[in-house]
């Protein structure tokens, strides 16, 4: 499996969640903040002069001559963000395109705030080891036991690891 910016994310967030979702078990279609998330990149696509850009297995909401940009609806997750950037950075690179990442967040009220990310041969080889580490999560029989956090409660897979 290609690992793509949600699950790079889910690396961060929640292994479970990450070896769940990999593994074809979606829960999220119910999920009111998923819905949420959707709705604020169809918005934002709009206003965009440039859509949604796909590359390999990955979505890049959108690309500037100097930056990649990255939405989102809050700053809660911030190294998970750092991290799907920075994958996408890196499949840039790959293609001969280099650039600055940009996340800018959306918060609930009106306030836009942004962060620049690049993609050093620091973080770039540290990207790797994440990868396999990834993917070597995805390949276990059985997903990782969760750890039951405050966020949990608003995670679509929280009835499935409080079972």
């Amino acid at each position: 499996m290609q690992i793509n910016g949600t699950l790079i994310s889910y690396y961060f967030i929640c292994k479970t969640k990450l070896w769940l979702h990999a593994n074809r078990l979606n829960l999220e279609d119910n999920s009111e903040d998923v819905r949420i998330g959707k709705v604020l990149h169809e918005i934002s696509e709009e206003k965009a002069q440039k859509a949604e850009v796909k590359i390999d297995n990955v979505k890049i909401d959108k690309i500037t001559k100097e930056y990649l940009v990255e939405l989102k609806k809050s700053d809660s997750d911030p190294e998970a963000v750092k991290w799907q950037v920075l994958l996408y950075l890196y499949k840039l690179k790959g293609k001969g395109i280099e650039r600055k990442g940009k996340v800018e967040y959306h918060e609930k009220n009106h306030n836009t705030k942004s962060e620049i990310l690049e993609l050093t041969e620091q973080n770039e080889h540290e990207l790797l080891r994440v990868l396999e580490a990834i993917t070597q999560l995805i390949n276990a029989e059985v997903p990782p036991p969760p750890k039951f956090e405050n966020k949990c409660k608003k995670c679509a897979y929280f009835d499935y690891c409080f079972i």
